[in-house]
């Protein structure tokens, strides 16, 4: 069997001095679609947040193809796109300068141009208004933008159909769909239902009970 792209051991994870979820071990291999699950407050976007290294109170180790977190960051970064509740977006500039800014950090690897993304996601003619004008819809495809041009292997989305219409939605999980078969991995969480055959799912509340002991 081949190497975890990304594995978790013992994983225990707080917010406000209070513990979340502990015990969590899981393995995320190349190809795998990963929806975390819970009710509000369960510990979702805490748990993304630190897989991205913004949240440091966690216990227990985090592996990149098998080497601990703390060795291989810059690898692992260089190797993630992290798309959360909030899009990242700068409001004074236009799509087209936002994803530009964003690609120009891929160092020239990218699958598809800025004007390609922002047609993929609706946004043909929108390319250079300032994102101010732009709806919270809009705001949130320009985020996901990035999705159609980023090399990153790994996938990390805080609810990312939030205010995106049925057809978009579609679009974004055929992107997911293929961005798996080619050796890449996303983990996301998300209040509806998605039509993606064979996500696997790991619900938080199965590790409620050790946190609580």
């Amino acid at each position: 069997m081949s190497q975890p792209l990304l594995e978790l051991q013992n994983l225990a994870c707080e917010r406000d001095e209070r513990v979340l979820f502990s015990g969590l071990n899981l393995a995320v291999n190349a190809g795998d679609i990963l929806q975390v699950e819970g009710p509000n407050g369960s510990g979702k976007t805490t748990l993304l947040r630190t897989l991205t290294g913004i949240s440091p109170d966690y216990s227990g180790e985090i592996l990149w193809q098998g080497q601990p977190l703390s060795r291989v960051k810059v690898e692992y970064c260089n190797q993630l796109l992290y798309v959360g509740h909030l899009p990242g977006i700068k409001k004074a500039l236009s799509p087209r300068e936002n994803l530009g800014w964003y690609a120009g950090m891929n160092n020239g690897h990218q699958r598809a141009t800025v004007e390609q993304a922002l047609e993929e996601v609706g946004l043909f003619g929108y390319e250079d208004t300032p994102c101010y004008h732009l709806s919270a819809g809009q705001m949130r495809r320009v985020a996901l933008a990035r999705l159609f041009f980023t090399p990153a292997r790994l996938w990390i989305l805080d609810e990312p159909f939030t205010a995106i219409d049925v057809q978009g939605v579609e679009n974004l999980q055929k992107l997911m769909l293929e961005h798996a078969a080619g050796g890449g991995a996303v983990i996301l969480t998300t209040h509806q239902p998605m039509s993606i055959e064979g996500v696997r799912r790991v619900n938080l509340l199965d590790c409620r009970e050790v946190a609580d002991v």
